[in-house]
């Protein structure tokens, strides 16, 4: 028993000594953040432009939780901002259909699904401020027969998920599904 303490100890006390503490950055505060890995091979380059098209499908399992995609695009850019690499450095587009579109709605809709407060808005709006671009599905939003006008205002309407999804990975953006 006092072998496996001591092991798990040394094992914590080596993590502790690889990660920073997570860094008081952040550009998405709801988001998970990002730890400085010290000595990692791969680091982010401040002389790189990172393009990245989220494919944000899934809802949370609480509702009172933020979107998967949106939640790891906030930690992409705390990465970036944690390394001191310009924001104008990503190029993030977001383009939401299926479960996710319930992440999008406006908050007296989410709430009236949900009966609480969207804890989506505040982020949307704050990755819309750091150019990140957002886009909704609008064949999804016709099949379920979704307003636009109940949805965030931070959200433009596209044609089709799919068509954004295309168009952006021919230009180059790495496809992150969520």
């Amino acid at each position: 028993m006092i072998r496996t303490l001591i092991l798990i100890f040394c094992f914590l006390a080596g993590m502790k000594s690889i990660a920073q503490e997570k860094s008081q950055k952040s550009v998405i505060p709801e988001a998970d953040g990002f730890v400085f890995i010290k000595g990692a091979k791969m680091q982010p380059g401040k002389n790189r432009i990172y393009k990245a098209i989220y494919d944000a499908t899934k809802a949370p399992k609480d509702p009172s939780q933020i979107l998967p995609a949106l939640n790891m695009a906030g930690s992409e850019l705390d990465a970036l901002e944690v390394c001191d690499i310009p924001l104008s450095h990503a190029k993030f587009v977001i383009v939401f259909h299926g479960a996710a579109i319930n992440g999008i709605l406006d908050n007296s809709h989410y709430k009236e699904k949900y009966g609480i407060d969207n804890p989506n808005l505040k982020v949307l709006t704050e990755l819309r401020k750091t150019g990140v671009l957002l886009f909704v599905c609008g064949q999804n939003l016709l099949a379920e027969n979704i307003d636009p006008k109940i949805l965030s205002p931070d959200v433009a309407v596209a044609s089709d998920a799919l068509m954004v999804l295309m168009t952006f990975q021919n230009e180059g953006y790495a496809l992150m599904s969520f």
